[in-house]
């Protein structure tokens, strides 16, 4: 019979924890050494805390960064580097040779002194073994287990649905697994032209891993930009800010379809785990649960009982729909108009031959809901609210514990219909059920900033970066939110870094010029809409832009040709209301403004365009403040 073990209480509960000839108090902040008081900062002393909670374990950098700068987006290196320096004055530490805290090159830092958490007078015997002595009555000894990953409230559970992952068993005093990275499986099939094939069930077996809250599983986005790299395991690992990863091959032949694949710890290249696993082409979903589960099983991960239900959950899937279901997804993800047209078709095809595919459902709405938003702009905002929630809708009809389905919905609702309470609802489901969806963090942070939780936007959008480190998409909206804070200098920095990834992402080039806009650089601002468009083309936002950048350098007859062409082709920018209002902004001209605003409202257009700087003559005035409360805001 299995037995749940005893849970340890943790060390944030204490007052005091001591270590060496030093004593720190949690509660009061305060840090003592042979009883006499040491001055010490509180965001030092903070750091200090969550390394004296995980004696022994490196603590990542990002952890620290959440913990520590919850809302710094970009930069926050100086910071942690200079209060892990006056920890070390504090302590008479030095980073050559430490008692201390360690450096842990590229990850993060190490506590490496025995510590002790205190409750009175009489001191238990430090934690220096895997397995802790006995405490005293009035002392515990720190647990090396991570809070809220504890493995104790899971275990039973976890050993009924590893399977045969545990043929390779858990060695005790190993680092914990926490967050992982699904690396694109090989297609080692003969047939070169299935190797869509292989993407698309890394991306499916990144989503079935994603629905574990108590790991960070890395986007496929930014997975898959490691397919073909030859680079080592303990290289990538780092780069991605994870524990281990996930390595193996698809071989699809005859109807048939077998995966191999195995976890490996990243700190010390060690396989944990290796399984192959083979069946029917249309019972692939049913593999990616089976490995799932036994990687699950293998992380010790807790499952709760919505993760347990949605891991055993799998269905049938017709080959061809889920062929038409990844070209999709690929063309979804270039984020240009011609690219949204293409997935929009893909997807159709794919729920025509199989009207029950919630996933083909779900997708389809993204792409309507972004083909008739301003920054794309070739729909118009009235069709994509109705076909965007009608698939919604119809997605979660056919499966209602689809987080993708409910993050749809909330974008739609965001997007055209106002319905603030609604949508926050459907994201924060939506993340319950797949804690790893990047998208659902990255569309949940517009939603905080148009509702005006600035802050706890700026932590999703961290949140987002930190699952999907790799994504264009979500390092230019950071960019974007950036401009908005009016952080212009770190906003340009940020779509920089997002360029070098890849120089012809063309909402990159257009963050980079909203940023050199705003702090007058107007020229290189109007070179950077320019390379926009000539990488993708025309459309609402890259135009108007252009012609707002026109406008505020003095450049006025440009901007009107611009805004008037813009005016007079709506079949090619369908929901361009609000971004010609934006030129008419900078042209000075607030009557024109406010009304192609108020048609704006009228076709119930995306109102985060309205946070953009561009928008601030018009704030002071009451017709801004009249429209900004009938859209609800």
């Amino acid at each position: 019979m299995l037995h749940e073990p005893e849970l340890i209480e943790s060390p944030a509960a204490a007052r005091r924890t001591r270590f060496g000839a030093f004593e720190a108090d949690s509660r009061s902040g305060e840090l003592v050494k042979n009883g006499r008081r040491v001055r010490l900062q509180e965001q030092p002393f903070q750091l200090l805390a969550a390394l004296l909670e995980r004696p022994g374990e490196v603590v990542t950098r990002e952890e620290l960064r959440t913990l520590l700068w919850p809302q710094t987006v970009v930069d926050y290196d100086h910071g942690l580097n200079k209060a892990v320096s006056k920890i070390r004055e504090a302590l008479g530490d030095s980073a050559e040779s430490p008692r201390f805290v360690e450096t842990v090159a590229r990850r993060g830092y190490r506590f490496l002194a025995d510590v002790t958490v205190v409750d009175g007078s009489v001191p238990s015997e430090p934690v220096s073994t895997p397995s802790p002595p006995q405490a005293a009555p009035s002392a515990r000894p720190v647990t090396r287990q991570r809070p809220g990953l504890v493995a104790s409230l899971g275990l039973a559970l976890l050993l009924a649905v590893a399977l045969s992952a545990w043929l390779y068993p858990w060695h005790q005093g190993k680092q914990a697994i926490h967050s992982l990275a699904v690396l694109p499986l090989v297609d080692t099939s003969e047939d070169p032209s299935q190797d869509f094939f292989a993407d698309g069930m890394t991306g499916e077996l990144i989503t079935e891993l994603g629905k574990v809250d108590s790991l960070r599983v890395i986007s496929r986005t930014s997975a898959m930009t490691y397919k073909g790299a030859h680079k080592p395991l303990a290289t990538i690992a780092r780069e991605l800010n994870v524990d281990a990863v996930i390595e193996g091959s698809v071989m699809r032949a005859k109807g048939r379809v077998r995966i191999s694949a195995q976890l490996i710890r990243a700190g010390d290249d060690t396989r944990v785990w290796a399984d192959t696993y083979e069946g029917d082409v249309r019972d692939a979903l049913t593999l990616q649960v089976d490995i799932a589960r036994a990687v699950a099983g293998q992380v010790r991960a807790t499952l709760n009982r919505g993760e347990r239900t949605a891991l055993a959950r799998a269905r049938s899937l017709d080959p061809l729909a889920y062929e038409d279901y990844l070209k999709g997804r690929f063309f979804l993800n270039k984020r240009t108009g011609d690219g949204l047209k293409a997935a929009i078709k893909y997807f159709r095809e794919a729920i025509a031959i199989d009207p029950s595919y919630a996933e083909a459902h779900s997708g389809l709405a993204d792409a309507y809901a972004l083909a008739g938003d301003w920054e794309y702009g070739v729909l118009s905002t009235e069709a994509a609210f109705a076909k965007a929630t009608a698939a919604a809708g119809k997605a979660l009809e056919l499966d209602g514990t689809l987080g993708e389905a409910h993050t749809s919905l909330a974008f739609a609702l965001d997007l055209y219909g106002w319905d603030w309470a609604v949508a926050a609802s459907e994201y924060e489901a939506a993340i319950r059920l797949n804690p790893s969806y990047a998208t659902a963090h990255h569309w949940y942070a517009w939603h905080l900033m148009l509702t005006g939780k600035t802050a706890e936007a700026l932590r999703e959008f961290a949140q987002a970066q930190s699952l999907d480190p790799l994504s264009l998409i979500i390092g230019a909206d950071i960019a974007d939110a950036l401009c908005i804070v009016k952080d212009f200098d770190a906003a340009a920095a940020q779509s920089r870094k997002t360029l070098e990834l890849d120089p012809q992402f063309a909402l990159g080039h257009y963050e980079l010029g909203q940023a050199l806009v705003l702090t007058g650089r107007f020229d290189d601002a109007i070179a950077e809409f320019r390379k926009a468009i000539a990488i993708s083309g025309h459309s609402s936002v890259f135009d108007s832009n252009l012609a707002y950048a026109y406008a505020v350098s003095g450049r006025k007859d440009e901007a009107l040709m611009i805004a008037t062409d813009m005016a007079a082709h709506s079949e090619t920018y369908p929901s361009a209301q609000a971004n010609i209002a934006l030129i008419y902004v900078g042209l000075g001209d607030r009557e024109a403004a406010f009304a192609w605003l108020d048609e704006a409202y009228a076709a119930r257009f995306n109102p985060s365009i309205l946070l953009r700087p561009g928008f601030d003559p018009l704030r002071s005035d009451a017709r801004f403040t009249e429209l900004m409360r009938r859209i609800g805001l």
